[in-house]
């Protein structure tokens, strides 16, 4: 993370495991950071690399930020932004690290300035219509409303929480349809947020058909991914249409990371110690225990994914923050796994 990173953000993507520096930055990837720096000082509280490092991505965040709430995405090596607006997921993975920011960091000016940036971002949230860009911004709206202290907390945030996800329950009830309990007639990419997100709205609100909905459907995606325990993430070589085949390879690990967040996220929910065994699949994806039988962190990196010729030699941003973030993500809060059969 720290060799991807310079005094701007922190490089898209890398030639091996070396930082290409052609394809700049985005706030997906800073957003991931920023979070994945905070879980690190939450870990290690006298980490200076991950001070320096979270600092650095908050100032990206806070440049980012558009007059109307939303955020830049892409920005060139020449710290040049590339985009008049960046995308949905863009936006939700933003308000996802500042919400996150707002209940976990460390520093007071780091929580304030993040609170502004978010509460700035809740004016543009009515331009959301897809369900993974809601999701991440219920997440954040979780982690905001918790910060401003739970039932005492933002009424805002709680008519905003409400908002998006009912918006995400009427994905579901529309595309659920006997076995298939999902949001949409696909799985696709960083599927496990979107049960994840209803979960944490769910408990946040007190809303136990929200809850049941994110059990529903994290059941049915683990069903869908975990083949004797181990998991198979859908693939992004033409992903899994309802009653299509289900693409195997293009594995992500982004998909891992979302898995384990869902899976705390249900423990949390349920007391389930069982949905720590859930974790602990998607974490052990990255040591080995997938479909190609490889060892996907090297020197502090991550493969960005598994084909059919076997894992990627290239270590990116986004995987190598898909990586951290579920290692530190069971660290900070970790399970017992225990000897239960699924």
């Amino acid at each position: 993370m720290a060799a991807l990173s310079d005094d701007t953000g922190i490089i898209q993507h890398a030639t091996h495991d070396v930082p290409n520096r052609s394809t700049g930055y985005c706030t997906d990837d800073v957003a991931r950071a920023y979070a994945v720096a905070l879980a690190a000082l939450e870990a290690e509280p006298q980490s200076a690399v991950a001070a320096r490092m979270a600092t650095t991505y908050l100032a990206f965040l806070h440049d980012a930020q558009t007059a109307d709430g939303r955020f830049h995405n892409f920005m060139g090596f020449d710290r040049a932004w590339l985009d008049t607006a960046g995308s949905e997921d863009s936006f939700g993975r933003a308000m996802r690290a500042l919400g996150y920011a707002m209940r976990y960091a460390p520093r007071a000016s780091w929580r304030s300035v993040s609170k502004q940036l978010f509460d700035r971002a809740c004016g543009a949230l009515d331009s959301l219509s897809y369900p993974r860009a809601r999701a991440y911004a219920l997440v954040g709206l979780a982690d905001a409303w918790e910060a401003e202290g739970r039932p005492e907390g933002s009424r805002s945030y709680a008519a905003a929480m409400r908002a998006q996800a009912d918006a995400l329950k009427a994905c579901y009830m529309d595309a659920r349809d006997g076995g298939w309990q999902w949001f949409e007639e696909s799985l696709t990419y960083d599927n496990a947020r979107l049960p994840e997100a209803m979960l944490r709205a769910g408990l946040a609100l007190r809303d136990d058909e929200l809850v049941a909905i994110g059990l529903r459907t994290f059941g049915f995606y683990e069903r869908t991914t975990v083949e004797h325990g181990i998991f198979v993430p859908i693939g992004n070589d033409g992903w899994y249409r309802r009653g299509g085949p289900r693409a195997r390879y293009g594995q992500q690990p982004l998909e891992a990371a979302a898995l384990i967040d869902a899976a705390l996220a249900a423990r949390e929910a349920t007391g389930d110690p069982a949905f720590g065994a859930a974790a602990q699949v998607g974490l052990e994806w990255f040591y080995g225990r997938n479909s190609a039988g490889a060892v996907l962190v090297r020197r502090g990196g991550c493969a960005d994914g598994i084909e059919a010729s076997g894992p990627s030699a290239n270590m990116g941003a986004e995987s190598t923050l898909a990586y951290l973030a579920s290692s530190y993500a069971l660290q900070i809060r970790p399970v017992k796994v225990l000897e239960v059969a699924r």
